[in-house]
C-alpha cells in the first residue's frame, strides 16, 4: 500500500486532538473542550490512521510474554517457572481504543457542519474510521470485558466526564450493526475516499467494505462460547454477503503509515512511520513450537522468528577454540577431522540453511537455575564454567562472546525505525570480526487482518457446521495466503536475511536467504500435521493451531483463539501443550486485572458498579490474584479450560 503526505497535514490536527494520561484517569476517555480543533474530515481520518495502533509498544514489552506463556504458544526467554503466573504491568490495551474514539467524536462533530452532499461525500471516511475504532474495542473489551465506549469521548461536545461501562453483549450487538451501516456506506456509490487521502485501501470503498464485513468474524469466534448460533449466523452472513469479504492477498489490511522521516516531534511523528523505536526481547519460540514448524518445513518460521547466531562461522570459530557446540546443532552440521585434528565445517546438514538456524527456548521447568549444565546454552550466564566452555575469545584471550542458540520473535517484523539487519549480522560474527553496513531507516509496514485469517475463521464455521469438504477449501487456501502474506510482509519490512537485504550475505558464505521458495508451499500441506486429513476432531484442531500459528507476531490473538478454544491440548498428538504439575491449567489468568479505584477517582461508583455486574473482584494492575484465572469475562464464558480442547 502506498503512503502519502497526508500523514503531515493530520498530525496538525492530531497535535490538538489528542491527550495522554494514566489508565485510571477518566480526562482520556473525556478529553477538555479546549484541546478540541475542527478540521477537514479527511484530514481527521488520517490522524485516525495514524491513531490506530494494536501492536503498541507496552503490547510487547509487559503484555507479550505474559500472553504467550498463558496459552501455551510461547514462552519467556527467563525460560519456565513460577514466573509463568507473575503478572508485569499490563499495558495499554484498555485504552488504546480511545486513541481512535476521539478522533472518529470530532469528525462526527465537523460532519454536523457539512451540507447533505458533503455529508454524503464524506460518510466514507466516518465509516472507515468506525471500522478502526471497532476494531481497537475489540481488542480492549478481549482483556477488560465492559468499556466505556457509547458516552466515551463526549465530553467536549455536550456529554458526560463520567461515562457508563457498555457490557460486552450490547457492544457485539453495536459494533456489528455499525459495520453494516458502514458497508451500506461503502457499497452506496456515493462516498468519495481520494487515494491520496486513504493509506490504508487507496480510496478503495470496495476493498473497505470487505474490511468491515470481515470483521464481524472476529466478533462471531468471540461469541461462540455465549450464542453459539448467533456466532454461526454471523459468519453465514459474512461468507454471503454480496460486498465479500478479504479474501486475496492484495486485500490484506497491510500498511504503512509514512516514508519519509521527518524532523521534530520525533516521539510521535516518526512513530507514525516507523512505529515504536522501543526494543524487546522477553519473547522466544516454545521448543516444541518452532520444532514443529521446522519439521513441517513451515516458511512462516523464518518470517515470525529470528535466526539464531550459529552461522557457520561460528561453527568454525568453536572448532578452531577446541570447544564442543550444542549437541542439537552438531547434529546439521557436516565436518571432517583437518590435519591439525580440529574439525572443519563442510557443509549445513539436515534441511540446511536456512531451516537449521531456528531452534526454541527449551520448555525444561526451572531450566535457568539448572546448575548441571544440561541447560547451559540456553542461559550461559547462570553456567559456572561458562567462559571456558561457552564462550569465544579474541585473539587476545579477551572480550569473551556468547552465542544465542535460540530463536526469539522477529523484531523486525514489529518495528521499523532504527532497527536495520546490521543488529542481527553482527550479533552472529566472531569476536575478532567486525561486520557492518548502512541501511537507511526501515519504514514498518503492519499486518492487521488477512484473507488467510478470515479463511481459517471460515473453516472453523464449516466444521462446526459438519461441512468438512468446505472447510478444507478455506483451510488450504488460508495456509497458503498466510505464508504468501508473511513472506510479502518480511520483505516490505527489509527483515533480514531476505534477499533484497543484500547487506546481510557478506560475511558467511553459507548463509541462506529466507524468502519464500518455489515448491515450499506444496511441501508443508503435504505434511500429516498440516494436511486437512483425520478425524474430524482432529481436523477442527489442526484449525485451531494453525490460526494460533497464523497469529504468531500477534499476542492477543494467539491468547484469545487458546482461551475461546482450549488448544493448544495436554493430549494432543499433533502439537501438545506442555502440562507444568507446578502451573495447573485452574491457575493460568483468563483475563487482566482491573485496575485499582482510587478514593479521589470522579468515576469511582461507575467502575465499581461496572465490575461487580461482571462478578469481577477489583484487582491492581501487575499482582496476580487467584480470581484472575476464576473470575471469567462474559465472552468467556463456558470456553473450555486451557488446554481442553474443544
Amino acid at each position: 500500500m502506498k503512503s502519502y503526505k497526508l500523514l503531515l497535514a493530520a498530525l496538525a490536527f492530531g497535535s490538538a486532538l489528542m491527550t495522554t494520561g494514566c489508565r485510571d484517569d477518566f480526562s482520556e476517555i473525556n478529553q477538555d473542550p479546549s484541546a478540541v480543533t475542527t478540521g477537514n474530515v479527511s484530514f481527521l481520518f488520517a490522524e485516525a490512521v495514524n491513531r490506530f495502533d494494536p501492536q503498541a509498544y507496552l503490547e510487547y514489552f509487559y503484555n507479550a510474554p505474559m500472553k504467550y506463556s498463558w496459552s501455551g504458544m510461547g514462552i519467556s526467554t527467563g525460560g519456565a517457572s513460577e514466573g509463568i503466573l507473575t503478572l508485569s504491568i499490563d499495558g495499554d490495551q484498555s485504552r488504546q481504543y480511545l486513541n481512535v474514539l476521539r478522533v472518529l467524536r470530532a469528525m462526527d462533530k465537523e460532519m454536523e457542519s457539512l451540507d447533505e452532499d458533503m455529508r454524503a461525500q464524506n460518510q466514507g471516511y466516518v465509516a472507515a474510521a468506525h471500522v478502526l475504532s471497532i476494531y481497537l474495542g475489540i481488542y480492549a473489551t478481549d482483556m477488560y470485558g465492559s468499556i466505556p465506549y457509547v458516552e466515551a469521548c463526549q465530553a467536549a461536545y455536550g456529554g458526560t466526564l463520567t461515562p457508563n461501562f457498555d457490557s460486552v453483549e450490547s457492544l457485539y450487538d453495536l459494533w456489528l450493526n455499525e459495520l453494516n451501516t458502514a458497508i451500506a456506506s461503502f457499497t452506496s456509490g456515493e462516498v468519495v475516499m481520494k487515494s491520496e487521502e486513504d493509506v490504508v485501501y487507496g480510496g478503495n470503498t470496495a476493498k473497505w467494505a470487505k474490511f468491515a464485513n470481515s470483521l464481524k468474524l472476529r466478533i462471531a469466534v468471540r461469541l461462540l462460547a455465549q450464542n453459539e448460533s448467533k456466532a454461526k449466523q454471523i459468519a453465514a452472513d459474512v461468507a454471503s454477503a454480496s460486498c465479500g469479504y478479504i479474501d486475496a492477498l492484495d486485500e490484506d489490511v497491510r500498511f504503512n503509515k509514512g516514508k519519509v522521516r521527518l524532523t521534530g516531534n520525533e516521539g510521535y511523528v516518526n512513530d507514525c512511520i516507523y512505529h515504536w523505536s522501543n526494543g524487546f526481547t522477553g519473547c522466544a519460540g516454545r521448543e516444541t513450537v518452532i520444532n514443529f514448524m521446522v519439521e513441517n518445513r513451515d516458511p512462516r518460521v523464518r518470517f515470525f522468528y529470528k535466526k539464531n547466531s550459529w552461522n557457520s562461522k561460528i561453527v568454525q570459530g568453536y572448532y578452531d577454540a577446541g570447544l564442543e557446540i550444542p549437541e542439537f546443532i552438531e547434529k546439521n552440521v557436516v565436518s571432517e577431522v583437518g590435519a591439525d585434528g580440529k574439525k572443519k565445517f563442510v557443509k549445513w546438514g539436515g534441511p540446511g540453511e536456512p531451516w537449521v538456524r531456528y531452534y526454541g527456548m527449551t520448555e525444561a521447568w526451572m531450566a535457568s537455575n539448572d546448575n548441571t549444565g544440561k541447560y547451559k546454552w540456553f542461559f550461559p550466564s547462570s553456567y559456572t564454567n561458562a567462559d571456558k566452555e561457552l564462550y569465544l575469545h579474541n585473539s587476545e584471550g579477551n572480550n569473551p562472546t556468547s552465542y544465542t542458540v535460540y530463536s526469539t520473535l522477529n523484531q523486525m517484523m514489529i518495528i521499523g525505525r532504527y532497527y536495520n539487519a546490521a543488529d542481527q549480522v553482527s550479533g552472529a560474527t566472531l569476536p575478532d570480526d567486525t561486520y557492518t553496513f548502512t541501511t537507511t531507516d526501515r519504514p514498518w509496514y503492519g499486518m492487521y487482518m488477512s484473507a488467510a485469517e478470515v479463511n481459517l475463521y471460515l473453516a472453523e464455521f464449516a466444521m462446526l457446521n459438519n461441512q468438512e469438504a468446505q472447510a478444507k477449501t478455506y483451510y488450504d487456501k488460508a495456509l497458503a495466503l498466510s505464508v504468501q502474506s508473511y513472506d510479502a510482509l518480511a520483505k516490505d519490512n527489509q527483515v533480514a536475511y531476505y534477499s533484497n537485504v543484500q547487506g546481510c550475505f557478506g560475511y558467511d558464505p553459507n548463509e541462506g536467504a529466507i524468502d519464500l521458495k518455489d515448491g515450499e508451499i506444496e511441501a508443508m500441506m503435504s505434511s500429516e500435521k498440516y494436511a486437512f486429513t483425520g478425524t474430524a476432531a482432529e481436523k477442527l484442531e489442526k484449525i485451531y493451531l494453525q490460526e494460533m500459528l497464523h497469529f504468531t507476531l500477534y499476542p492477543n490473538e494467539v491468547y484469545i483463539t487458546a482461551r475461546r478454544s482450549g488448544y493448544p491440548s495436554y493430549h494432543s498428538t499433533i502439537l501438545p501443550r506442555i502440562d507444568y504439575a507446578e502451573v495447573p491449567a485452574t491457575s493460568i489468568p483468563r483475563r487482566f486485572p482491573t485496575g485499582a479505584v482510587t478514593d479521589d477517582d470522579i468515576a469511582g461508583d461507575i467502575k465499581k458498579a461496572a465490575y461487580a455486574e461482571q462478578g469481577l473482584t477489583i484487582t491492581s494492575s501487575g499482582m496476580y490474584n487467584s480470581v484472575l484465572a476464576t473470575e471469567r469475562l462474559w465472552a468467556d464464558r463456558n470456553a473450555p479450560v486451557w488446554g481442553a480442547g474443544r
